[in-house]
């Protein structure tokens, strides 16, 4: 009886299956540019530490990007669903040392605890195994708010960084992102302070993971305003994009910045900071990941949305041209939010310096590139405007206005890529 009731705890795991790193089955497998394919928290991991390597084959990565393996996601859940219910195996593939009785007591005894380190490592093992355990996490009765608790009198960083890893693993649950705004945002005690600690003195992975949990958690108006009236919150996160070089650092610093500068006087404080000359150098290198690409231009979309960002960005020459090269060669998203930034400046603000640059950088070659492909009827109008206002400019050079529209045909069915 003992044996059989072993075999069935047992479920033999197709190594395809596995994730090189973690060894667990893959919930999100994509591969590398080395054919490689891993779960992505893991390879994030991995490359948010600061490698630029494949683990498996220890390759020198050309480039960072990743592509889901969408064949190999759906064999992995055909498999599954095929696993006997009585098997741990189908629901959790991996398993915990942790048990939940174990979690629940420790969250209970956790602000009592002395070694409070020991207690959240166990917890972020626990919840890191499957997504049946970060829901058990998220649904047990005041596991986040004891979590979050933590950070009230703790200025250790290890502390809070153990804090953050249990947030960040959970915030994305059904129902995570709610408690965590609650708590953090909405409450009476300060929170923020600690966030702002780990983005000053953290290592990477948790400044990337603070950047995570601020994106989630600004839900509402309110929400935003607070965590930008935070004093030093918003320039840490500035600096954060400014200083790091590892892809997904710049993408989740971007990505908290989209999500918090909502009004006018967040926009205005990142201009006053150089968010645009950030955003330039970063749109101006040559291995800039397509993610980070889109991103930065969506947050130049709204810096541009007020009048001192359509200023900053008027007298950014390095920033312009950026813009403009990065037109029909990003994605479909990043290449409008590009016509968007430049129609702002150069036709709504008006910025006579500002359509020279575009001009000179082929702007108007582009723009009508843009013209010719699928783009959204909103677009499409810009760039009729931005086309006129650019004629305006290049006119003033009979010669540079010829070179620039020799090729342009309004008859032209079809533009070869720029």
């Amino acid at each position: 009886m003992v044996r059989n009731r072993r075999e069935e705890l047992y479920v033999t795991v197709p190594t395809l299956f596995r994730c090189p790193i973690s060894m667990d089955v893959m919930k999100s497998p994509v591969s590398l540019c080395t054919g490689v394919t891993y779960d992505r928290s893991s390879i994030q991991t991995w490359l948010s530490q600061g490698h630029n390597t494949c683990p498996a084959t220890m390759q020198i990565l050309p480039s960072t990007d990743f592509i889901p393996n969408l064949t190999l996601r759906r064999l992995i859940n055909v498999w599954i669903q095929h696993q006997p219910s009585s098997s741990p195996g189908s629901t959790t593939p991996s398993s915990s040392s942790v048990t939940k009785s174990e979690v629940v007591e420790i969250v209970k005894n956790l602000n009592g605890e002395v070694d409070r380190l020991s207690s959240l490592a166990k917890i972020v093992e626990f919840v890191k195994c499957s997504g049946e355990n970060r829901r058990f996490f998220v649904n047990s009765s005041d596991a986040i708010v004891s979590v979050v608790g933590v950070l009230v009198d703790c200025d250790v960083v290890e502390v809070c960084e153990a804090v953050v890893a249990v947030l960040d693993l959970v915030v994305s649950e059904n129902g995570g992102k709610e408690q965590l705004n609650k708590e953090i945002l909405k409450g009476d005690r300060k929170f923020l302070p600690k966030f702002l600690l780990i983005l000053r003195k953290g290592k990477l992975s948790s400044r990337i993971q603070t950047a995570r949990i601020l994106e989630f958690i600004a839900l509402d108006a309110d929400s935003q305003r607070k965590i930008v009236e935070e004093q030093g919150l918003l320039y840490e996160l500035h600096v954060f994009i400014s200083t790091e070089t590892n892809r997904f650092a710049i993408e989740a610093g971007i990505s908290t910045l989209i999500a918090v500068s909502t009004t006018r006087p967040a926009k205005k404080e990142l201009v006053r900071f150089g968010i645009v000359q950030t955003i330039g150098k970063i749109l101006s290198g040559s291995e800039t990941a397509r993610a980070v690409v889109e991103k930065s231009l969506k947050l130049l979309e709204t810096v541009a949305t007020c009048t001192e960002g359509r200023s900053a960005i008027g007298k950014g020459e390095e920033c312009l041209s950026a813009i403009v090269t990065r037109l029909m060669k990003s994605s479909k998203a990043a290449t409008e939010h590009g016509v968007t930034v430049l129609w702002s400046v150069c036709c709504l603000f008006r910025d006579t310096a500002a359509r020279e640059v575009v001009g000179k950088a082929n702007g108007l070659t582009k723009v009508l590139l843009v013209m010719q492909s699928d783009c959204s009827a909103a677009v499409r109008q810009m760039c009729g405007e931005l086309v006129k206002a650019l004629r305006v400019v290049n006119n003033k050079d009979k010669n540079y206005s010829k070179s620039c529209l020799a090729s342009y045909d309004t008859k032209t069915t079809h533009i070869m890529p720029y």
